[in-house]
Formats: C-alpha cells, structure tokens, sequence
C-alpha cells in the first residue's frame, strides 16, 4: 500500500530527540512504492532510530511520517501490519527447525493459512530440503535467508533492513545483495536498507540518503550524488609535521582539510597532482597515501570533511533488544 502519491513511505521534518541529544534533526524524505532506498552513514548518524520512528518503536519529538499509506502516530497498529524487518544480527531460535521458526511467527503475529506462503517462501530461498533442520545448524546465509524468509511471511508492503550485511564475510553479502534485489523485484516489496557500506549502497539503492549526526547531507540517485563531485580526494599521512600552507602550494590542490594525523586534499586530478606533491613532501615523509576517485564516500568527504568510516558517534546498537520489541509489537 501506498499514499496518494504513490509513495510507501513520506517523512516531513522528522526530528527525535534523547534529552538534549538530537539524533535525528529535521529530515525529510520520501521513498517510491517498490523502490530500494538507502539511508548511507556512519555508525552514530541516526539510521537506526529513523527507523525505530518510522516503525513506532519510538515516538518521533516532531513531525509528521506515513509507512504503507498510515499515519505513523495516529495509526501504529495499521503501520505494523503492513511492514517487515530484517536485523543487522540474525536473530532466530536455534533450538527451532526452519519450519518451527516459521511456525512461531505465525503465531506471533496472529496468522492463519500461512502454511502455502511459507512453503513458496521456503522454495524461493531454497531451504525446503532443509525445513525439518534446526536453524542452529544452518550457514550463515542460511540464516540470513530465514531471516527474510521470516519478515516476508505476513507479505508486507515494505522492508526495513537495518545494516542487514554488518559482519558478514564478502562471499556471503554478495549473496544478500541477490536476495535483497531478488526480493525486491519477486515480491513487489519496498525497501528501507541502511548501510555505512559504500559499495552496499551504490549496488542495491535507486535513491540515496546520506547522513550524518542526525541530518540528511545529500540525497539522490548514485549517480546523481557521484556527479556532485568533479574532483579526487587524496587522503595523506606523514611522518614529520607538515604544514597547511605547504600542501595548498602544491599544483592542482584546491582544498586542504586535516583529519586527525592525516589530511585530506581535494584535487583536480591525482594523477596530475601526484607527482607534485611526492617532488614537494619528498617520498621517506610520506607514511600513508590513498587515492580516492569520485563516489559516494568522495561525496560524504566533500560535504563533512571526513570520511564515513571516522565520522559518527560510533554508538553500539543493542540488536537483540530491539528484535524482541519488533516482535512483540507485532503481537
């Protein structure tokens, strides 16, 4: 289900607050019916609880927001029968086979003749042979695939995933990346995913929101945001203390920026700029150099100063937790 304007979910100043810690400031957004949308950031920047937000789990301090077409404050239970969310963890009982944990589910959310969805699920991600087996003893993209298995079952209109690939190792969330555009495109569902995986987000997302501490800095297409930067960032440690001055006197360095020990210079091109500035610092006082060519993390530097993997608040989040207040509110 959709609003007016064919749009699963629409954000209008949505701000949250913890005391005097603003988490989320402010945003706005919307994200097209049988889209994936990414919410791109650092750990810290406000994914998670835009999130909590959008799904109830938390009351938003001002704003408005609509999930699959309902008033998130006024019409919560509407909002919870019509989504499904996958953890960063996978979170599923052991102890349960693959059916049992589907069975559960069932029960939890009140559902009846669930049995031929669950049997179409369990065909499309190719558990059947392996329905009577304890999850405890299936691979981690076994898991995973349960897991999504799991938030399909009541066929929602929409998706949320928060970090769904976080830990995992590059074989097995490339696999995630199938299932998640597979899953997207099967079944019609829309999809809230957020990341601080740069790669994750330009591979899976029609549109972008990149955000930090709690405000969005950009939002588009991946290729919209990567052409908002037409230049290349070196990021460049050394040895002995080296002055700003020095380096914005180096040919085709038009911005300097530091970063803890490092610095970050925007430039025209590395290739040209390269070999000016190793004849200016002289190679025995460079420690460390990367070269970084336009793309969403050269935007996230071009914006903020930093990039995404030093940006944020680095808060842990408690997954568990949180799955256990998914569940219960579906009751």
């Amino acid at each position: 289900m959709s609003d007016e304007n064919g749009d699963a979910i629409v954000a209008k100043g949505l701000t949250k607050r913890y005391g005097a810690i603003t988490a989320v400031d402010h945003v706005n957004f919307r994200v097209p019916s049988g889209s994936v949308f990414g919410l791109l950031g650092p750990n810290g920047a406000g994914k998670t609880t835009i999130i909590k937000v959008l799904t109830g789990l938390s009351d938003m301090t001002e704003g408005k927001a609509r999930v699959a077409g309902y008033d998130v404050r006024k019409e919560p239970m509407h909002v919870k029968e019509r989504i499904g969310w996958v953890a960063a963890e996978v979170i599923l009982d052991d102890d349960l086979s693959g059916w049992e944990n589907l069975w559960l589910q069932a029960k939890l959310q009140r559902l009846s003749g669930w049995t031929a969805r669950a049997e179409q699920l369990l065909e499309y991600f190719e558990l059947s042979d392996r329905r009577k087996d304890k999850v405890g003893k299936y691979s981690t993209g076994m898991r995973k695939k349960m897991e999504i298995a799991l938030a399909l079952l009541h066929q929602p209109s929409i998706i949320f995933m928060d970090e769904p690939t976080i830990g995992l190792d590059p074989n097995v969330r490339r696999m995630l990346w199938k299932l998640i555009t597979g899953v997207n495109r099967e079944f019609g569902v829309t999809v809230l995913l957020t990341s601080h995986y740069i790669e994750e987000a330009d591979s899976l997302c029609d549109r972008v929101a990149i955000i930090d501490h709690g405000k969005f800095v950009a939002t588009g297409t991946p290729s919209e945001l990567k052409s908002r930067v037409r230049a290349d960032f070196i990021e460049l440690e050394t040895k002995d203390e080296v002055s700003e001055e020095r380096l914005r006197a180096v040919p085709g360095v038009s911005e300097v920026r530091s970063q803890g020990k490092a610095w970050i210079l925007k430039v025209s091109s590395a290739e040209d700029v390269l070999p000016g500035l190793f004849a200016a610092l002289k190679g025995d006082v460079i420690r460390r150099i990367n070269v970084e060519k336009p793309s969403l993390e050269s935007v996230f530097i071009d914006i903020t100063g930093k990039r995404m993997d030093q940006a944020g608040g680095g808060d842990v989040q408690d997954f568990r937790k949180f799955y256990m207040q998914v569940r219960r509110a579906r009751q």
